[in-house]
């Protein structure tokens, strides 16, 4: 089939080859423009574009798809469907109506669950028991189209929102390639989605990342999971950064201390912090200007390990 694929980020490459190697003719890989990125602010183009070359696809950059110039470019190319993962942009009516067979996304969730930006992140936070992938065709809502395909996938109490957004996708994938050609000779109806049992994540920012110690134990493990890799769990001690990097709920503290307080360690030396219900025990950290480290080697590092975490 004539294909036009839209993505970014890392992740996004798994479908873009699996497209190729299936023997699609992928006429256009559209992705974000290079962005500034790292100290030095040096441009860096998107993982998909470096993936689109090297497999010696036409790359596409537009700083918006709601150019008319953009529109009739990708018009003139008769796609038959497009694909699209993780881009960055929604897409408008015009752009949606190019391919006969509209655009199939792979979305990261058991839609209507954990609809938008950061479905992962969205499933570890709601202490799902099990995630997935859906294979959807795109409407103009958000991620609200009719569903090709679904696959279940076990949440684990310890999974992180960046190697496990890498398996939902290297999923996605897979499925991408045995859906594309059924829906094509028309072996699949789309079903609708249950749209009163839809459920809605953000977009993740940096203040997201910051500890509320005030937060039960449980609710802090997750986010440390739920926001790896970015925007971090980031606390302070001492006036100094601090991101917890892995941390569990230490069943067996039942103290009293104010949140964010070192209330001593687990007998592996981990250091424990009191929260609003029970403690955590951190794992690993990385303070600030220096490498991540073990927590235990942290705490017997400190001079006076007593103190308060983001005061």
């Amino acid at each position: 089939m004539r294909l036009i694929f839209l993505g970014s980020p890392a992740f996004a490459i798994h479908p873009l080859e699996a497209l190729v190697a299936a023997g699609h003719a992928l006429v256009a890989v559209v992705t974000q423009p290079d962005r500034p990125a790292g100290r030095g602010g040096r441009l860096t183009p998107p993982p998909v574009k470096l993936a689109a070359e090297a497999l010696g696809l036409p790359v596409f950059q537009p700083t918006t798809l709601r150019d008319p110039a953009v529109v009739a470019q990708l018009v003139a190319l008769a796609p038959e469907a497009g694909v699209v993962a993780a881009y960055g942009e929604i897409l408008r009516k015009n752009i949606l109506a190019i391919p006969p067979l509209g655009y199939l996304n792979i979305h990261p969730s058991l839609l209507p669950l954990h609809r938008g930006p950061t479905p992962v992140s969205g499933a570890i936070l709601a202490g799902e028991r099990e995630t997935g992938v859906s294979i959807m065709r795109l409407d103009p809502g958000m991620d609200s189209g009719p569903i090709l395909a679904q696959a279940v996938v076990a949440l684990a109490p310890t999974a992180r929102a960046g190697p496990l957004t890498d398996e939902l996708f290297r999923l996605g994938a897979r499925m991408l390639v045995e859906v594309l050609p059924r829906y094509a000779a028309g072996e699949l109806t789309p079903h609708a989605q249950d749209h009163s049992q839809a459920t809605l994540t953000h977009l993740l920012n940096k203040a997201d990342g910051q500890i509320d110690w005030a937060l039960p134990a449980l609710v802090i493990e997750r986010r440390v999971r739920a926001y790896d890799p970015w925007p971090g769990a980031t606390t302070t001690w001492q006036g100094q950064g601090l991101r917890v990097s892995a941390a569990t709920v230490h069943a067996d503290w039942s103290g009293e201390a104010a949140p964010g307080t070192l209330v001593g360690h687990t007998a592996a030396g981990m250091p424990l912090v009191a929260t609003g219900s029970g403690a955590l025990a951190l794992h690993e950290v990385h303070p600030a200007g220096r490498r991540p480290m073990p927590g235990a080697a942290w705490l017997s590092g400190l001079q006076h390990a007593v103190g308060r975490l983001g005061a």
